[in-house]
């Protein structure tokens, strides 16, 4: 490892590739690292990748949809939507087109983005560039969190440099948005590019149908857009040849908690939960159970998740998904419903309040778990939580109280033991132990800071 454990997060970098952890899948978005140790310039990435495609054609446009359409990608910011769908969505909408590539990465337990954005900052360029060719848009914006000065900074050398060598067609504008935990959605970042505060817009009109200036919007994480600008290179066939049919490629992933050595890897799609936690050395300690997607993804219990691939499709059947590509290796000495509580607190005060759910739904879940957690034996708590959590799921302005709802559900499900013996007998002696999860301090935002 490179880099210890900081402020309660899992390190930024991986293995270097000279102890054995290279494998055949450091040759894809983690190639630079894995064959340097070191981010890559202009120079080396062209010396490694080459130039990218320009596909000026209507005929290499197609090409370049129906290759991404072929190697079955799929956003890597959380949703999982196919791709190639959403290019010809946006190339199909009415006016010129509008690119932006997401790089907020709010979820507290996420280091990915930022770490690509580190060390491969010209994928993700050029991914962005052949993005705004595909839907025939006339400017692309990188939005990051304002938490990332330092970066944003080598972000615009970088577009500086490749706008002095030709390598663009369209302009790219880097933007430094509120670092708050719902400013990282999608319709946040529109209303955010069009002069407004960094919240949630309700939905219909859909980014893709209106969204930047009112015109059709491309929104992609920054790793998919990285993927994209690979596919372009290779082809769908080398995308293919990790995963497994219906979950290609590869994607990065973010392991931490109760593991030898967490960080953010390179995994294949498909594989079984428990083989992408040996990639970080398996697990340190006996485990209870593993957070899957982060703050908004689910709990699982650990003799259960292990087996499960990693693949939209097999999740779904536990009521989970992929998000984000988080995992949290939660031991079993812990509490999980004191860990629970302290992420409810943060997301209760993270909301935008600009609805019921927000404004009053969530700081009720909160308090109720935090009773639960800490409290005095109450038999009549669980009945009035599942009551409350129940009524926050497709309720909101947006999709916060939803991604709330499935957080509390599955931690009541997953930790119902522990549950049963805090009603009766109170808190257990682990409830008290330093937290596991990276929770960061729970502030309620000041309104400007929206801005």
């Amino acid at each position: 490892m490179t880099d210890a454990m900081t402020d309660g997060q899992p390190p930024l970098l991986t293995g270097d590739g000279r102890d054995g952890m290279m494998g055949p899948y450091g040759s894809r978005l983690l190639h630079g690292w894995y064959a340097t140790g070191g981010a890559a310039d202009l120079n080396e990435h062209l010396g490694r990748y080459g130039p990218p495609p320009s596909p000026r054609s209507a005929d290499a446009v197609d090409r370049l949809v129906r290759a991404v359409e072929d190697a079955g990608l799929t956003g890597r910011g959380g949703a999982a939507f196919p791709t190639g769908r959403k290019l010809r969505t946006v190339a199909g909408g009415r006016g010129t087109a509008v690119v932006v590539a997401n790089g907020m990465e709010s979820e507290p337990a996420s280091r990915k983005d930022e770490m690509l954005l580190d060390l491969a900052p010209h994928l993700v360029l050029d991914g962005a560039a052949l993005a705004a060719a595909a839907v025939g848009a006339d400017v692309a914006h990188l939005c990051l969190p304002r938490t990332r000065q330092d970066q944003a900074r080598a972000l615009r050398e970088a577009v500086e440099e490749r706008q002095r060598r030709g390598l663009d067609t369209v302009p790219v504008m880097v933007h430094e948005l509120p670092h708050h935990y719902v400013s990282s959605e999608e319709t946040s970042l529109v209303r955010w590019l069009n002069g407004g505060d960094a919240r949630p817009l309700a939905t219909p009109p859909r980014p893709f149908e209106k969204g930047v200036g009112r015109r059709p919007t491309l929104i992609d994480n920054v790793e998919t857009l990285a993927h994209l600008a690979l596919i372009a290179r290779y082809g769908h066939g080398w995308f293919r040849s990790a995963g497994r049919p219906d979950a290609a490629g590869t994607t990065l992933v973010t392991l931490s908690g109760a593991l030898r050595t967490p960080g953010v890897y390179e995994v294949p799609m498909g594989r079984p939960i428990g083989e992408v936690l040996d990639v970080a050395g398996g697990a340190s300690e006996p485990l209870g159970s593993i957070l899957l997607g982060g703050f908004f993804g689910s709990w699982l219990p650990v003799d259960q998740a292990l087996r499960v691939p990693f693949a939209k499709q097999d999740l779904a059947s536990l009521g989970a998904g992929p998000g984000a590509g988080v995992f949290v290796a939660l031991p079993a000495r812990a509490c999980g419903l004191a860990e629970a509580a302290r992420v409810l607190g943060y997301l209760a005060a993270q909301s935008a309040r600009q609805c019921g759910p927000c404004r009053l739904g969530l700081p009720a879940v909160a308090a109720d778990f935090a009773d639960l957690a800490w409290g005095s034996p109450d038999p009549r708590l669980r009945e009035r939580l599942e009551a409350r959590v129940g009524l926050l799921a497709g309720r909101g302005a947006c999709r916060h109280p939803d991604g709330v709802s499935r957080f509390a559900a599955t931690a009541l499900r997953v930790f119902a033991h522990d549950a049963r013996h805090h009603l009766s007998l109170g808190p257990c002696a682990a409830a008290g132990h330093e937290p596991v999860l990276p929770v960061p301090d729970t502030v309620v935002p000041d309104e400007r800071e929206w801005r």
